[in-house]
């Protein structure tokens, strides 16, 4: 497996090379010259995807804050410049069906089963003089066709309000999900309904809670990040935000072979100092606080982060984010302080080609463990490219890795009255929560094609392979154990998805 895992290292090296050297050439050649010639190269938006109409003005005119927000706020610039706003509401639907070689996400092989989904959304933007709301919703069903699974529920509401006067402007977010699985690398292929990212593009990192870092198991799980923030500028060149979050992770149920889940919540909390150097280039100094709770008593812990920030912006081009520095973490393990001096950080570059877009982070942070710890140190990048082949094909693909340490194990008084998924049970005692496991990786890679039909539908097929990998503690005093768990999922499926009616 060694050999798999350098292959995912090396998948990821080059998908970002390739990303970064690319930009850098074309940035300088189009600060050289614009020609007429671009104009007929730019990507035709996708009827699926409708486009704001852009407004006319000089180019070269600075782009207004709102296109360059602070490094350390929660907003992403737009890589679709100087685009009129409007007020709008989309319906949608998706219809889709798969071909899941390991639809129970264990570490047992199954063969092919067929899952079936039906999902409808709705996305909502409105917009006055100094308040903006967006609102994005899809729920409907999927039907697993293996015996003991059958109906699941699939439900997203990710909401965003913003007040913005002269100098600044405050928001408030809400990501809230209910799905069967986790929501890192689940992807199916569709173009419906993406999520908060696809209105206003907030940049909900791993360090405010409220992601599933592996899929194990169909057992439904409640997630929720709820975010308000403020920013202020001081002069034209600095600002200060400011920002606090609650998130949660509930499970319901436990698993067909009786493992159950470790339910989480986290209080976050991140002030930060940004200063503009030139037109294109940032810098931010930030504090960062992180509170873990658990459903295990006893296990909560805490951890406060330094940061510096650096970041390079071409409007409507290239969003490039450094940052890094240390962790302080203070567990309490059996009554006894335990004081943990590590690093955190985050890398993002963001590029719009002529025709292809490519989107690479990566980011390491201290995470609530996704239900088989009670808290980890996780490492997650991934790597998303797009591009259209035609007028009527586009392709896409992705890539991505996450590994997550244990770290803590579960209080001793636990360990007496309950016993590790897979061990020897004579005395009939429940099962731990969680995993026994130290770590454990999870990649994923896939790929797939679109194609419209008419004003309003919109095929598509994909591929996607999963692993999820347990080191060799998984198995516990048992020299071997299925600790391994591989994934294929065909999926082949059709969009409604008819052009936004404007509510100006």
């Amino acid at each position: 497996m060694r050999k798999m895992h350098k292959i995912w290292a090396l998948g990821m090296l080059a998908f970002v090379l390739a990303a970064a050297w690319a930009p850098a050439a074309l940035a300088q050649d189009n600060s050289q010259s614009a020609t007429a010639g671009d104009a007929t190269q730019q990507q035709e938006p996708l009827p699926q995807q409708p486009q704001p109409i852009p407004a006319y003005g000089d180019v070269n005119v600075p782009a207004p804050i709102s296109e360059n927000p602070p490094l350390s706020g929660l907003d992403l610039p737009s890589l679709e410049p100087h685009a009129a706003p409007l007020s709008y509401i989309q319906p949608g639907a998706t219809f889709s069906e798969s071909a899941d070689s390991n639809v129970g996400n264990g570490t047992i092989s199954q063969s092919f089963v067929s899952v079936t989904r039906a999902i409808g959304s709705v996305t909502l933007q409105r917009l006055w003089s100094n308040y903006d709301l967006a609102v994005d919703y899809f729920g409907g069903a999927g039907y697993y066709d293996q015996l003991g699974i059958g109906w699941k529920a699939l439900q997203q509401m990710d909401l965003q309000q913003k007040v913005t006067w002269k100098r600044g402007q405050f928001a408030i977010r809400d990501s809230f999900s209910y799905l069967p699985e986790g929501n890192f690398g689940g992807a199916y292929g569709s173009q419906g309904s993406q999520g908060i990212q696809s209105l206003g593009e907030s940049a909900f990192g791993s360090f405010w809670g409220g992601s599933g870092l592996g899929t194990f198991g169909l057992t439904p799980r409640i997630m929720n990040v709820s975010l308000a923030d403020i920013s202020e500028n001081l002069t034209p060149k600095s600002q200060i935000t400011a920002a606090g979050g609650y998130a949660f992770t509930h499970f319901y149920g436990s698993q067909a072979d009786g493992a159950n889940f470790i339910g989480s919540s986290q209080v976050s909390g991140q002030v930060g100092y940004d200063r503009i150097l030139t037109p294109h280039t940032q810098v931010a100094a930030v504090y960062g606080y992180q509170g873990f709770d658990f459903s295990i008593f006893g296990t909560a812990f805490h951890s406060h982060i330094i940061q510096l920030m650096y970041g390079h912006r071409i409007t409507g081009r290239m969003d490039l984010l450094i940052a890094a520095g240390p962790q302080f973490t203070h567990l309490e393990l059996e009554g006894i302080p335990d004081f943990r001096i590590g690093g955190a950080g985050q890398f993002r570059l963001r590029y719009a080609f002529p025709k292809t877009r490519v989107d690479a982070w990566y980011q390491r942070y201290l995470t609530g463990g996704s239900g088989l710890f009670a808290g980890a140190q996780t490492d997650m990048a991934s790597v998303h490219a797009d591009r259209p082949l035609t007028r009527l094909w586009s392709v896409f693909a992705d890539i991505g890795y996450s590994r997550n340490t244990r770290l803590q194990p579960l209080p001793l008084d636990l360990q007496t009255t309950c016993v590790p998924l897979g061990a020897l049970n004579p005395d009939g005692l429940p099962l731990c929560p969680g995993v026994l496991a130290n770590s454990y990786q999870y990649g994923f890679v896939g790929g797939g094609v679109h194609r419209p039909f008419g004003h309003n539908w919109h095929a598509f097929a994909s591929y996607q392979f999963n692993e999820l990998y347990f080191n060799s503690s998984y198995c516990g005093i048992t020299t071997q154990c299925n600790r391994i768990g591989n994934r294929n999922v065909i999926t082949v499926g059709l969009d409604w998805t008819p052009r936004p009616i404007r509510i100006d």
